[in-house]
């Protein structure tokens, strides 16, 4: 007996669609999880590289994660993160810019915030000039202000001491500062993976957050005179215009340091974080970083 399709029970035809839609379903998972099983790993021009999921904490990208090396200005995210500790924090109160902060910069040919002695900045304000043109002259200021001590150099040696004492409370086990900047003598040093979690520790300030995602400020200083001059400030990390979700976090570099960027940016819910050390000029150290957050986006 023939049987045509007329013939076929309702029953029997949707359970056959349904039959034909859950592997059709299960076939895009199965592909969706093999093409993430799949994602090429991105090669990179930086010695070392890191990247996590923000919120998790979970490793989605590693190039010699724990190899110790130079950090350049990252320094300054501990700079800042030692400041924002500080126990009854006023970031309105002033600091009177010394000859000195001035003078370091010309004897280093230190990256500069161009602060002028005499003027009174207020700690935010020198988190801006810290943070934004890398300002040797704002880690100076800060260190003199937050450090404990009779005079600068004991002020100062306290100041790093406090960014060794942080490092060790958050388990920073290859990290080292010898300086207040990254202008080191030769004991400062860090990770990719080390960096990225002190960075991510640094994020969970909202002082911190809004400096590092901010591109360029004007920032009005009260001069000797008591009269007040403006001072403008671009910020280093030419991510913030150049990749989607980009909210920060620092460039670096140096003769040893080579290139280095700490950054973060959050797409819908996810926010990665990561680090590349010892780039091998500005350019590339901008296509790592690209490379490694598109991959990890996509993990």
């Amino acid at each position: 007996m023939k049987i045509g399709i007329k013939g076929i029970s309702r029953a029997t035809a949707t359970a056959t669609v349904a039959l034909t839609a859950g592997a059709v379903i299960a076939g895009s998972a199965f592909a969706s999880t093999a093409q993430a099983a799949t994602l090429p790993n991105p090669k990179i021009t930086a010695a070392g590289g890191y990247v996590m999921n923000n919120g998790t904490a979970k490793s989605l990208f590693a190039k010699t994660a724990d190899t110790r090396r130079s950090t350049g200005s990252t320094t300054k995210i501990m700079t800042a993160k030692v400041v924002l500790s500080q126990k009854n924090l006023n970031l309105d109160s002033k600091v009177t810019i010394q000859k000195a902060y001035s003078d370091y910069i010309v004897s280093k040919g230190a990256s500069s915030a161009r602060l002028i002695v005499g003027d009174k900045v207020t700690v935010r304000q020198l988190l801006y000039g810290l943070m934004l043109p890398s300002g040797c002259d704002a880690a100076y200021a800060l260190a003199d202000k937050f450090g404990s001590g009779s005079t600068r150099a004991a002020r100062v040696k306290s100041f790093i001491g406090k960014m060794n004492a942080q490092a060790k409370s958050l388990g920073l086990k290859n990290t080292h500062f010898d300086s207040f900047d990254g202008i080191g003598n030769g004991s400062n040093y860090s990770t990719p993976r080390d960096l990225t979690k002190l960075a991510s520790s640094a994020m969970k300030s909202s002082t911190f957050r809004t400096v590092v995602k901010t591109k360029s400020t004007k920032q009005k200083v009260t001069t000797k005179s008591g009269g007040y001059r403006y001072m403008s400030w671009s910020n280093t990390n030419t991510m913030l215009s150049s990749y989607s979700g980009a909210i920060g976090i620092k460039t670096g570099s140096g003769p040893s340091a080579k290139y280095c960027l700490v950054f973060a940016a959050t797409r819908g819910s996810k926010t990665v974080i990561g680090t590349v050390l010892a780039s091998t000029s500005a350019a590339n150290r901008t296509a790592d970083m690209k490379k490694i957050m598109d991959y990890s986006f996509k993990k």
